[in-house]
């Protein structure tokens, strides 16, 4: 690998120095208690600081270790918070460098999806200051260390039309992460009672209430959304908190779920 994308939140979002990641993402791992599910094909996990968000997204990666099928590669669907563009930008790298290490980018496969459908570009400029992929990585290493990722941030785009194309590619091998976060800066009760109502909607498959909601993700959410409607998953929420839940300071929080789609209902 000689084209590698360099971590560009470390020591901000996460810590710098390996053995304090690692022990951060294992505290995070450990006290989560997931739903026992299985099949699962997607999540969503957060992707603020992980002071903030670790323990939900410790949800999502505690499940996805328990999966007894490891998947071929990762696509890693987020959006864009520093950079405008049109379509969806593919990481063009080898791979992306965390203090645990590299994880590989299937660069074949963003070749391919860019020169098959317009709406994707295989572009690198939008991925380097970009944290909302990044702080998904590290999480990714220590379940996934050696399946590369399909790193894919959202510009101005139609999530539906994105959602069909990723469709008729995607293979039972394939694993979607989503990075969102979801209210942003409200009261600590009011934050719960906006991301209930999308939660909600997500959960009965309800694209408007999701249209309506706060998530910074909300397009790679509804492109997931159009896959599991076709698809036939079916949502789980594993678990909810605030940054005001987790940190104790309310007064302008932010919202954070972890939700796993699996390939048929569960008792969860």
């Amino acid at each position: 690998m000689s084209d590698i994308r360099p971590p560009a939140v470390a020591g901000m979002f996460y810590p710098a120095e390996a053995a304090d990641l690692q022990e951060e993402i294992h505290r995070h791992m450990d006290a989560a208690d997931p739903p026992a599910l299985s099949s699962v094909c997607a999540v969503v996990a957060p992707h603020a600081g992980y002071a903030y968000s670790g323990p939900v997204a410790g949800y999502a990666y505690k499940l996805l270790s328990s999966q007894t099928k490891r998947p071929r590669r990762i696509l890693l669907l987020g959006p864009a918070h520093r950079a405008w563009f049109p379509g969806v930008a593919i990481a063009d790298v080898d791979g992306f460098r965390t203090p645990l290490g590299i994880q590989p980018v299937d660069r074949a496969y963003a070749h391919e999806l860019a020169e098959a459908e317009r709406i994707f570009s295989a572009i690198t400029s939008p991925h380097t200051p970009e944290h909302c992929l990044e702080v998904q990585i590290p999480f990714i290493h220590a379940v996934f260390p050696e399946v590369p990722i399909v790193p894919m941030l959202f510009g101005e785009v139609d999530p539906a039309k994105v959602g069909t194309a990723l469709n008729a590619r995607l293979t039972s091998e394939d694993l979607i992460i989503v990075s969102s976060d979801l209210s942003h800066y409200h009261a600590n009760d009011t934050a719960h009672t906006l991301d209930r109502r999308f939660l909600d909607a997500l959960l009965n498959a309800e694209k408007e209430g999701v249209v309506a909601g706060e998530a910074c993700g909300q397009a790679p959410i509804l492109t997931v959304m159009t896959i599991a409607e076709d698809r036939h998953w079916q949502p789980h929420l594993l678990d909810y908190r605030t940054s005001g839940d987790t940190t104790g300071n309310q007064s302008q929080v932010v919202g954070y779920a972890a939700i796993a789609y699996t390939e048929g209902p569960q008792d969860d």
